[in-house]
């Protein structure tokens, strides 16, 4: 599911959004929410978890811009104070799977042999589960909340920067500039991390603002199933879940924090789109 609402959302960018215009878009998109997420106690009118029964399923409008829920919690508020979680989700679920892949791949494959071969045979059993049921079980063993999210993230999406970075650490070691360096005699450590990794890394940095939209949709997921956030912390995935009983007679619980996910998705994947145009690289 989340893999089909993140093509879905690739799809539309690429239709309506001429390429060339993609990063700005995407950069002033999480601008925004980077914005919103800062200033939140100023911009938010209430305060995301005091409960007032007495204003419950409020319409949006007036003083409450997009509602209230039935514990008359204000939803704009909540959605603006979710920013921070789901910025942080995002920002976290992609930094320990990219420093974990790109040392295991680069590593592999400039050493390859046993490391090589030890790598790659741990990638295909990682690879052969669905990554969401790997993951969920993950969490599972740990618990819930956020640290085993990030746990299970790295644990799951390390695979796929490993591959990226291994297949350009293969192709570059045969360049002229590293058999230059080996030639000089400088050493495995500074031709890997000063020579090799600088310019292996541009497809991994491309593919992890576009992982960014991957992690925060499983994110949102997992807080849903009731295995990530927990009540009453305002973010987008549990305010979805809060809001599943009451979609046919207060629809603006469960939507607006829905559009907050897909706009901060679409901000990402722009982002990835303009930055793969950029150096070169196709998302």
């Amino acid at each position: 599911m989340n893999l089909t609402l993140s093509a879905s959302v690739a799809q539309w960018r690429r239709r309506f959004i001429p390429r060339q215009h993609a990063l700005v878009a995407g950069a002033c998109i999480i601008g925004l929410w980077l914005l919103a997420a800062i200033f939140a106690p100023w911009l938010a009118p209430f305060d995301p978890i005091n409960q007032d029964p007495s204003v419950s399923l409020l319409p949006p409008g007036g003083v409450h811009l997009f509602g209230t829920d039935n514990f008359g919690r204000d939803i704009f508020s909540r959605v603006v104070w979710g920013a921070r979680v789901d910025l942080q989700i995002c920002l976290l679920g992609v930094i320990f799977p990219f420093s974990l892949g790109t040392v295991l791949g680069a590593l592999s494959g400039y050493l390859g042999g046993v490391v090589d071969a030890v790598v790659m045979r741990v990638i295909d059993i990682v690879l052969a589960f669905p990554f969401l049921v790997l993951m969920l079980a993950i969490i599972a063993i740990l618990g819930p909340g956020l640290g085993s999210f990030y746990i299970a993230m790295a644990m799951v999406g390390w695979v796929s920067y490993a591959r990226l970075v291994r297949a350009q650490v293969l192709t570059l070691k045969q360049r002229d500039f590293i058999l230059a360096a080996r030639s000089l005699g400088y050493s495995h450590t500074r031709i890997l991390f000063r020579h090799l990794l600088p310019n292996a890394l541009t497809g991994a940095l491309v593919f992890s603002m576009s992982d960014c939209v991957l992690v925060l949709l499983n994110g949102a997921a997992v807080s849903y199933l009731g295995l990530g956030v927990q009540p009453p912390t305002a973010e987008w995935g549990v305010m979805v879940a809060e809001g599943q009983s009451f979609i046919t007679t207060a629809w603006w619980i469960t939507t607006f924090p829905g559009l907050a996910i897909v706009l901060l998705a679409m901000g990402f994947s722009l982002l990835a789109d303009g930055l793969g145009d950029r150096l070169g690289e196709r998302v």
